[in-house]
C-alpha cells in the first residue's frame, strides 16, 4: 500500500499544530483577520499571502520556497501567511475564496485606499517563480521624464516640492526604484530619465550612470547622491529631504520591541503584530486533528512537477485525483467536500489512506490528463496507479457513502482496472541546484542597482 506524503506529514504536525508554523525569526509576515486589513489590503506596497493550514504537507513542502522568497523580496514587497486553521481567521479565509491549502493570492494596491486587486498565484511553488510573479505586479509610480517634459515635472505640485531624478541607461523601471517610489508616494516625486535625453543631462551635468538627483526644493541647488545603489542607503538618503511612508508590516526589531511578555499562569496579551505565541504541545496520546464543524480541503496540485512528482512519476503509487475546471463549479465543490470529509475520517480514525488531490484546470497537466484518459465531464474522479501503469474511473453521485464504497474497492483491489495510456507517466524534473541558483539570479535582478 502507497502511503500520502502529505497524509504523513499531516499527521507528523498534529502533535505540534498549536506551535507556530512560522517561527517569530521567519521573514514571513504571519497575518491575521485582526490585523489583514491593515497590513495588506491598506498597504502601498505589493504582498503575496499564503493562505495555509498547520497540518497541510504540501504547506510543509513549500515553506522553505516561500521563506527564501521572503527573504529575497525583504524590501521590495510584503510576503505573509494566514493560518486558516484557527478559528480567528476562518471567515477572512472564506471571504478571500480559500478552497485548498495552501492557497497563494497576490494582493497589489488598487486606486481607491483599502480595496486592493487580487489575483491567484497559480505559477510555480518555486522560490524563483513567487519572486518573479511578485516583482512583476510591483506598482510603478515612477515618472518616465524626457527633455519634452521634464518642466512640467520639476514644477508639478508647486516648485518648492521636493524631487527625486534618476538619470540612468536603462530603459525599464527596476523593481528597487519602484519600491523606493512607493516608500515617498506623496512625499517625492521620483522620475527617471534615460541617457539619450540630452538636455536634461546637460542641464544637471550628469557624467556617469546611473546617477540620483534630489532637487530640495525653492532655489537650493540639487544634491547628487554618493554612495552605494541599494535601497537602504538611497532611502537614508532621501529621508533628508521628506519623511518616507510608513510600512504597516513591522520590522523584526518593532516586533521585539512591542511583543509583550505572558506570564505563564496569564492568557498572551491580545496585539495586532503579526506574533504567534506558541501553545504547550499535547500529549502523546491527543495527538490527534481537532474535531471540525468543516472537514479541511485535500490538497491542491497546482503544478505539472508537482502532480508529476505525487501520482504520475514512473515510481509513484496509488492516488485518487478529482479533476475540477478552474472556475467555480457546484459539482467539484461537492466531490471536493465529500473527499475532504473521507480524509478527515481516515485520519480521526489513524487509517493510512493513499493520497488524494485536486488538479484543477489551471494545473498544465489538466488536459494532458482528461484527453489522455478520454474523459469528458468538467468534474471527474480518477484512481491512478504510475508504478503500475493502471487507472479507475469513479462513476456514481458525489455521495460519501458512494464515494467510500469506490476509495474502499480500490483499497482492496477489488473491481476492474484499465491501462494507462502512454504519455500519462512522466519524469518529475528535479532541478533543486538549478532553482536554488534561479533563485538567487531572481533575486539579483529583483535588487538590480539603479
Amino acid at each position: 500500500m502507497h502511503y500520502s506524503s502529505s497524509l504523513i506529514s499531516g499527521l507528523a504536525l498534529l502533535g505540534s499544530a498549536q506551535a507556530a508554523f512560522y517561527s517569530k525569526n521567519s521573514p514571513v509576515l504571519q497575518v491575521g483577520a485582526k490585523n489583514y486589513d491593515r497590513l495588506i489590503a491598506k498597504s502601498n506596497h505589493t504582498s503575496i499571502v499564503e493562505f495555509y493550514a498547520p497540518w497541510c504537507g504540501h504547506c510543509q513542502n513549500l515553506k522553505p520556497a516561500y521563506e527564501k522568497a521572503a527573504t529575497n523580496l525583504a524590501g521590495l514587497a510584503h510576503v505573509a501567511a494566514v493560518d486558516c486553521d484557527d478559528d480567528a481567521n476562518k471567515a477572512l479565509c472564506s471571504t478571500m475564496g480559500v478552497r485548498g491549502f495552501p492557497t497563494l493570492k497576490i494582493v497589489r494596491p488598487g486606486k481607491k485606499t483599502g480595496a486592493p486587486m487580487v489575483e491567484d498565484y497559480n505559477g510555480a511553488r518555486t522560490a524563483t517563480g513567487i519572486v518573479e510573479a511578485v516583482v512583476d505586479k510591483i506598482n510603478n509610480h515612477v515618472k518616465r521624464v524626457t527633455d519634452k517634459d521634464l518642466s512640467d515635472f520639476l514644477s508639478e505640485g508647486g516648485e518648492e516640492r521636493p524631487r527625486a531624478l534618476l538619470f540612468t541607461e536603462k530603459g525599464t523601471t527596476s523593481a528597487l526604484l519602484r519600491s523606493i517610489a512607493i516608500d515617498f508616494l506623496g512625499v517625492i516625486p521620483v522620475g527617471q530619465v534615460r541617457s539619450k535625453e540630452s538636455a536634461a543631462v546637460e542641464k544637471f551635468g550628469i557624467t556617469s550612470f546611473p546617477t540620483l538627483v534630489v532637487l530640495p526644493g525653492g532655489d537650493k541647488e540639487a544634491v547628487a547622491y554618493i554612495g552605494d545603489m541599494k535601497k537602504a542607503p538611497i532611502v537614508e538618503f532621501l529621508s533628508q529631504f521628506g519623511s518616507p511612508n510608513p510600512d504597516p508590516a513591522p520590522s523584526k526589531s518593532d516586533k521585539k520591541a512591542k511583543k509583550p511578555k505572558a506570564k505563564k499562569s496569564e492568557e498572551p496579551a491580545a496585539a495586532e503584530e503579526p506574533v504567534v505565541v506558541a501553545e504547550p504541545e499535547p500529549e502523546a496520546s491527543e495527538q490527534q486533528p481537532p474535531a471540525k464543524a468543516q472537514p479541511p480541503p485535500i490538497a491542491t496540485l497546482m503544478t505539472a512537477d508537482e502532480l508529476a512528482k505525487e501520482c504520475l512519476g514512473p515510481k509513484t503509487g496509488t492516488c485518487v485525483l478529482a479533476l475540477v475546471p478552474e472556475e467555480k463549479h457546484e459539482g467539484a465543490d461537492a466531490l471536493l467536500e465529500t473527499l475532504a470529509d473521507l480524509v478527515q475520517r481516515n485520519v480521526q480514525a489513524n487509517r493510512a489512506l493513499f493520497p488524494l488531490y485536486a488538479v484543477p484546470a489551471v494545473n498544465p497537466r489538466h488536459g494532458a490528463l482528461v484527453g489522455g484518459l478520454k474523459l469528458a465531464g468538467e468534474v471527474e474522479l480518477v484512481a491512478v496507479n504510475a508504478k503500475r501503469g493502471w487507472w479507475r474511473h469513479y462513476e456514481g453521485d458525489y455521495s460519501l457513502t458512494s464515494v467510500a464504497e469506490w476509495v474502499d474497492a480500490i483499497r482492496l483491489s477489488e473491481g476492474a482496472k484499465s491501462k494507462l495510456p502512454e504519455g500519462i507517466v512522466v519524469e518529475a524534473e528535479s532541478a533543486e541546484t538549478q532553482e536554488s541558483a534561479k533563485a538567487e539570479e531572481a533575486t539579483q535582478e529583483a535588487h538590480d542597482e539603479l
